[in-house]
């Protein structure tokens, strides 16, 4: 008889060299079940993070179609990439509205949204991504908002390094307007944490504050929405492979509205307008403030949008369109061309059904249009096949082309001195993807699989070159990706498992650059696997755990941790059952300890404990 703590059960699986416990519940067993609360991914068994209070990027850590590359925490500054791109190359959505940065990539996950707000993430690729993503040549998170419930949260935590959380939920809903079925409700965020951090100067300190009002009804939705962050966190090495203690100081403030309307989940419009402000005060050295440079910046925001989807027999049409502007104020990105940006992407993808003797034939075929008051203009063509079998059974195949232009930090920084070292000579990339894939259910199980090949070219990287006193330089590179990708999910009564595995290989074209080392286009998991498990032991106790193994592609610029690595976050759950509502919690974060570098010559968090206590209402 196997053990877990001091439950006794009768069964395990063994699942990348770990023992998942399964248990055998008994007929007179209560029936204890944990209170509700919002899944922020449902991809991932650990929806809090040990350290902070959950962020959108928090359901992202074990994602198996994304790899967040962290400094410090993943909540502290995260790059997210998608099938082996690079952080820039992914992008974020909420609603209709692509949210983005124009600093640099760096920042895109710096949305002040709390998760509990949101529905579980979609991650776009390929056609999805060329007809919905903006300024994202790989993939798109995109986020739905979710609807508002009479429910309230409270919930703290305290760790080792003197690490505390606390954050507080409240959401109100009541009908409104008589019969006509329309709800008013309201909800409010509020959530801090801080921490002398698992390394030496890796202390942090965050804020979130989020409020929202929302009027739904039987086929529509609107949301306003107003939210504000204060991030302060330091890293030894957090961009320079220098040995030097650096921080940095985050200030995001964000305003969204958003309206949808439906008759189906497949056939409706959308259409909102935001408006963001990112203050980014970086600091070389923590103990000589504006050594080399003051890095201060602050990037402005507005941009308008619409999607949908229109649906008319057997001929529908896909669209979108967005507007951007941009503005930059910095004391170092002063040595480009422009400081002010106005970007414009259409998109239309329509598409027939034929029936056939095998099922649903979907044919469509579109355009996307890009342009900026900077750049060239970009046609990028969206051409997709599908199949749809009676029972549920998906074939595809499909090509896209997606552009986007690079950040100020690549174009504006000092191309011959400084710290970091940019080029105001780069241009408009290009992504061209060319996949075929399955979507199918066999004996429990759901299964979606893809086969790619990417070019990207003119990607911008940033490399290392040891005759260069440089941390880095903005470099273009010309690369091919060949991917296979696997996600397979499993839910029982006792156990949820999702399973991934994404194998990639890339090479690389730098043309007559010096580069002996690259920080993120190289940066690649050669072979990934994930899983996560939610087994429910009964008597009210629930255990957690998301796994990863990884084979990372050989880098100069890793100095510890080796090139693979398993990573595992655990979390145990008990909800006592004389106080509905409470949830006790502990939970470990970096359970074997692994040294594994996610970004080159960064070092990576340690081994970390919490225990928590969440009561629901």
């Amino acid at each position: 008889m196997s053990r877990f703590p001091v439950i006794s059960l009768r069964s395990g699986r063994i699942l990348l060299g770990l023992t998942v416990l399964l248990p055998v519940v008994r007929a007179d067993e209560p029936d204890y079940q944990l209170p509700d609360f919002a899944t922020y991914s449902a991809q991932v068994a650990n929806q809090t993070p040990v350290a902070t209070f959950a962020m959108p990027v928090s359901g992202l850590r074990f994602e198996p179609r994304v790899d967040v590359q962290a400094r410090n925490l993943p909540e502290a500054q995260a790059d997210v990439t998608i099938r082996g791109g690079v952080f820039e190359n992914t992008g974020f959505k909420v609603g209709a509205l692509s949210l983005y940065d124009p600093q640099t990539g760096h920042y895109f996950a710096e949305i002040p949204v709390a998760p509990a707000m949101l529905q579980s993430p979609k991650v776009l690729t390929g056609a999805d991504n060329a007809l919905s993503g903006f300024n994202a040549g790989v993939g798109t998170v995109a986020y739905g908002w979710r609807p508002i419930e009479q429910r309230g949260e409270a919930s703290v935590a305290a760790g080792d390094y003197a690490t505390n959380r606390q954050s507080f939920y409240q959401g109100y809903a009541a009908p409104v307007g008589g019969s006509g079925g329309l709800t008013l409700g309201a909800d409010v965020e509020l959530s801090r944490s801080e921490s002398d951090g698992s390394v030496p100067f890796g202390d942090h300190n965050f804020k979130r504050a989020a409020a929202r009002v929302q009027l739904r009804g039987p086929g529509s939705q609107t949301d306003i929405f107003a939210g504000t962050q204060a991030k302060f966190f330091g890293w030894p090495d957090l961009y320079t492979p220098f040995g030097v203690d650096e921080t940095e100081d985050l200030h995001t403030q964000l305003y969204i509205i958003n309206h949808r309307q439906w008759t189906s989940p497949d056939n409706y419009w959308e259409v909102g307008a935001y408006s963001r402000r990112n203050y980014d005060d970086y600091e070389f050295n923590r103990f000589i403030p504006g050594e080399f440079n003051p890095y201060q910046h602050t990037t402005y925001v507005q941009s308008t949008a619409v999607d949908g989807h229109a649906a008319f027999d057997t001929f529908a049409v896909s669209y979108s369109a967005q507007a951007m502007r941009d503005s930059l104020e910095s004391t170092a990105l002063v040595f480009g061309r422009f400081h002010t940006r106005d970007y414009l992407k259409l998109s239309a993808v329509p598409e027939v059904r034929v029936p056939t003797s095998a099922g649903e034939l979907k044919l469509s075929a579109g355009a996307t249009y890009d342009e900026t008051n900077r750049d060239g203009s970009a046609v990028s063509p969206v051409v997709t096949a599908a199949l749809t079998q009676p029972d549920g059974t998906r074939f595809y195949a499909e090509y896209a082309e997606s552009t986007q232009v690079p950040t100020y930090t690549a174009l504006n920084s000092s191309p011959t001195g400084g710290l970091f070292r940019g080029n105001p000579n780069l241009g408009r990339e290009t992504s061209r993807n060319l996949e075929t894939g399955a979507d199918f259910k066999s004996g429990g199980w759901t299964v979606e699989g893809a086969v790619f090949y990417r070019w990207d070219d003119h990607l911008v990287d940033w490399t290392y070159s040891l005759a260069s006193s440089a941390a880095r330089t903005a470099n273009a590179v010309n690369t091919g990706t060949f991917g296979l990708q696997v996600v397979a999910t499993h839910k029982t009564k006792l156990c949820d498992l999702v399973l991934g595995y994404t194998y990639l290989d890339k090479t690389a074209d730098y043309g007559g650059a010096a580069v002996d080392a690259s920080f993120y286009a190289l940066n690649f998991a050669k072979q990934r696997l994930t899983a996560a498990v939610t087994a429910r032991l009964g008597y009210g106790f629930e255990v957690r755990m998301d796994n990863e193994f990884r084979v990372q592609e050989k880098n100069l610029l890793r100095t510890t941790g080796g090139n693979s690595a398993v990573r595992s976050s655990l979390g145990l759950y008990y909800l006592p059952p004389a106080i509905r509502g409470l949830e006790l919690s502990a939970l470990v974060g970096n359970l074997w300890d692994s040294g594994f570098q996610d970004v080159p010559s960064v070092p990576a968090a340690r081994r970390q404990f919490s225990v928590g206590a969440a009561y629901r209402w």
